[in-house]
């Protein structure tokens, strides 16, 4: 299964202010984000994080990695510093990708583009960066956190939302975005 995620911020408070993540701590933050994708993601599950994975300060980003299923992929976003790009444990590393995934032509990147390749086609554009705060052009996804209920999410769970047969598009509420035990 391929699944996709971005604005994870592990280790960087600013998110619990400005971003009203339901935390008291950073670290009950990112051990919640950690429990959120393995209970998702597979270890033979492909991930493509699309961007601003970590704080620079929160540590080794291969140590973070290590914790979280699947291979992981990166579209860099504009807070991963070299020691997150050049992380070991990424499977690959890039600015913007284009991929068939379940017969659909996906376009990521971790910024949100108001044009993109094969559009009258009906490619798909996946991105982060707005943090659930962007209103969507059609086949347009925000895979951030801030807008999935804080876990990676599948293609056929986002196609799915837009058609009205599975989890929405909005931005969870601190209420509903709590982790389950």
């Amino acid at each position: 299964m391929i699944y996709f995620t971005s604005d994870t911020h592990f280790g960087d408070n600013r998110v619990l202010r400005i971003d009203r993540r339901p935390f008291s701590s950073i670290k009950e933050h990112d051990e919640a984000l950690i429990a959120n994708w393995n209970d998702v993601v597979g270890r033979d599950d492909d991930v493509w994080h699309l961007g601003d994975v970590l704080s620079p300060r929160a540590g080794d980003c291969d140590l973070l990695l290590a914790r979280l299923n699947g291979r992981k992929h990166l579209i860099i976003g504009n807070n991963d510093p070299p020691s997150t790009t050049s992380a070991r444990q990424w499977s690959s590393v890039q600015n913007y990708t284009e991929l068939l995934v379940e017969g659909r032509h996906l376009i990521l990147c971790h910024y949100a583009f108001r044009t993109w390749n094969q559009m009258g086609k009906k490619s798909i554009n996946l991105h982060g960066h707005s943090h659930g705060r962007l209103k969507p052009l059609p086949r347009q996804f925000d895979v951030g956190v801030d807008a999935r209920n804080l876990r990676p999410v599948a293609l056929l769970d986002l196609t799915a939302a837009k058609a009205g047969r599975g989890a929405t598009d909005k931005v969870a509420s601190p209420a509903e975005a709590v982790p389950e035990e």
